[in-house]
């Protein structure tokens, strides 16, 4: 069995209100009793793409185990590459996997430099293809990106989702390796299928958004930050389980 923490929009800006959240967070997961196999991190971690809202996510996040993060919209690729992975500053796309026992983690670049929406580029899908084939067959695979690539039935959401989502579906059903795909961006816990696999939304930290029965398009500071658990048994059948952080 391997345990996932899957975590999303931090967005840091050196404020009381973000910091506090996001330390409750890394606070919790850091009290588990049984210790997390990886953390993934799916976007949004900086609010202005600063090397200081980044080396302050490093600083929180850091103590946990194999913790990956993949850029958002509001994240900058040059102090995203520097201050956080500690590599040369660059405007290339960023992708990185994590190989476990059982079970790979391709992290996606789906951030547009200076749009909200999200695009996998031919290099980030050439990329995935690479990671895909170099999965044994005996292996599962998840895909962690932060734009979703379905609609969410959130309008706010649904106008800034990934777009040509289609070359990724096509990607996916070739594969017959992947078990799902995790998103962030939607500020809110969501289940829906793409591809004919989940597609497992983690909920916001920093805020939650108001679903259109609820008041469409209010992000809510109020109500607690929250996580997703991802447990993937042997089998490769995968089980998520919603909780706020006190």
């Amino acid at each position: 069995m391997t345990l996932l923490a899957h975590v999303s929009d931090l967005h840091l800006d050196g404020s009381e209100h973000a910091t506090s959240r996001a330390r409750k967070v890394a606070c919790y997961l850091n009290g588990l009793e049984r210790r997390l196999d990886a953390v993934v991190i799916t976007g949004d971690i900086a609010e202005h793409g600063l090397a200081t809202e980044y080396e302050e996510a490093r600083e929180l996040f850091g103590g946990l185990p194999h913790t990956l993060m993949c850029p958002g919209n509001h994240d900058r690729r040059p102090a995203f590459w520097s201050a956080l992975l500690g590599q040369e500053a660059s405007e290339a796309p960023i992708n990185q996997s994590l190989w476990l026992d059982g079970l790979v983690i391709a992290m996606c670049d789906t951030s547009i430099p200076g749009r909200d929406d999200g695009y996998l580029t031919d290099d980030t899908l050439a990329w995935l293809s690479g990671v895909l084939a170099q999965t044994p067959a005996d292996m599962r695979v998840l895909i962690a990106l932060h734009h979703p690539p379905a609609i969410l039935h959130s309008p706010f959401v649904d106008e800034i989702r990934q777009q040509g989502e289609e070359r990724l579906a096509e990607l996916i059903a070739g594969s017959g390796r992947v078990t799902a795909v995790l998103c962030g961006h939607a500020h809110t816990a969501a289940a829906t299928t793409f591809a004919g696999l989940p597609v497992l939304v983690a909920p916001g930290v920093v805020s939650t958004l108001r679903l259109p029965w609820e008041g469409a398009g209010d992000l809510d500071k109020q109500m607690p930050p929250a996580i997703a658990f991802h447990v993937i048994d042997d089998g490769g059948r995968i089980t998520t389980h919603y909780r706020v952080a006190p």
